[in-house]
């Protein structure tokens, strides 16, 4: 049976015959562990002359976002991520300066340590890392574990993270962004509730269901909810939620729009899936990536890697794919076209492409580790979930 936090975030199915070995991830930070595996072409141009100043930052407990924000307040250099790590984990990535000689000495302060290790000619960008490398422990997993042999049938879905885990409520904040629906987001951002949350913060939300709350709780609103205090403070202000909402960073508000193409897309994975599709082959006609994840059409090459379309505003129809992805939006009450926002440009997503499958390399199980390395862009957490197969996924660490 599929837990309904899965079905949640456009999740219906499993596709592997492994009957599951339970137990839990994340007793401990250290037991999610993750580092960035950057190109090494990028990693041999580091020099130690002037440029953009490259660090390798480490952390634990908190996500990259609030990291960087973080080190900004501190130092006063604004640096960039090349991935969002989340804030439950062990994490290694790779981070540099938005402008050049802008190096600062090495940081740490508990949660956050910055190592510089040069500099290059120009900025690093998502492009530059090739993946990630995981290596998970699982506590209270069966003997069964060990048995697991079917990484290579684990389709692409988008994990609990990108949706907001215990509060699955970034993609509806995105779709009603994009119908410009923005009293509608604000009160989703403040309001929405979620019977994975805390008892607290249900509590605060639930009295922000009121407008005429909003003086009131804005003092004993709870720190990790910086964003809610920011939307807060500007209604407060002047009642406009669409000013309200360009107080929010611009990541933040990206992250909505593309938390909701995110949805879709796991929806096509799964009504492909239920139909019939192959998803695991690529065939005639279809859209792929090459080794070098350069897209083009199928070629009859046995290294090329199924593509399914990303909905934005430039959506490709050309596709197999397409039959599912018109049925989706019509049921949405989405066009493509919606993903242009003549109000706020800067959250425009034109769309794109993703593998259907996760591509799961230096695959290694010992007793109660897993690890792992995935292509940039894909979840850890989907790659467990059809390992462990867990009843209630949030207790159990996901």
């Amino acid at each position: 049976m599929i837990p309904k936090i899965d079905s949640d975030i456009g999740i219906f199915l499993y596709t592997t015959k492994f009957t599951g070995c339970g137990g839990k991830i994340r007793n401990t930070l250290e037991d999610f562990a993750v580092s960035e595996i950057l190109n090494k072409k990028i990693l041999d141009s580091f020099s130690d002359k002037e440029g953009y100043a490259v660090y390798k930052l480490q952390k634990s407990g908190i996500d990259t976002n609030h990291a960087l924000e973080s080190v900004f307040r501190k130092t006063g250099v604004r640096l960039k991520s090349l991935g969002l790590k989340d804030a439950h984990a062990t994490t290694t990535q790779y981070v540099c300066s938005v402008g050049q000689n802008k190096a600062i000495v090495n940081y740490s302060d508990g949660k956050i340590s910055l190592e510089k290790i040069g500099f290059t000619k120009k900025p690093l960008s998502g492009k530059d890392m090739v993946g990630n490398y995981f290596a998970i422990r699982i506590h209270g997993a069966n003997d069964s574990l060990v048995d697991f042999t079917e990484s290579d049938k684990i389709l692409n879905f988008y994990g609990y993270q990108r949706f907001g885990s215990k509060r699955p409520v970034t993609h509806l904040i995105g779709k009603a962004i994009l119908q410009k629906r923005f009293s509608d987001a604000i009160d989703l951002i403040l309001s929405f509730t979620s019977e994975y949350d805390s008892e607290r913060n249900t509590k605060v939300r639930q009295e922000l269901a009121d407008q005429s709350n909003y003086s009131k709780v804005l003092d004993t609103i709870p720190p990790q909810m910086d964003l809610e205090r920011t939307i807060l403070t500007e209604m407060i202000a002047h009642g406009d939620p669409q000013k309200a909402l360009h107080k929010l960073p611009i990541g933040i508000r990206r992250l909505y729009i593309e938390a909701y193409q995110s949805f879709l897309f796991n929806l096509t994975l799964s009504h492909a899936y239920q139909y019939g599709e192959e998803l695991f082959a690529s065939q005639q006609g279809d859209v792929c990536f090459d080794k070098n994840a350069k897209l083009g059409k199928y070629e009859m090459v046995d290294s090329q890697k199924l593509a399914i379309p990303l909905v934005g505003f430039s959506y490709f129809k050309k596709t197999r794919f397409d039959y599912h992805i018109s049925k989706i939006l019509q049921q949405e009450q989405i066009k493509p076209s919606d993903f242009y926002l003549k109000q706020m440009q800067e959250l425009s997503n034109e769309g794109g492409f993703r593998s259907a499958s996760i591509i799961c390399n230096d695959f290694s199980i010992r007793p109660d580790l897993v690890s792992f390395s995935l292509q940039r862009g894909s979840f850890a957490t989907m790659v467990m979930r059809e390992i462990i197969k867990p009843e209630r996924p949030l207790e159990a660490g996901f």
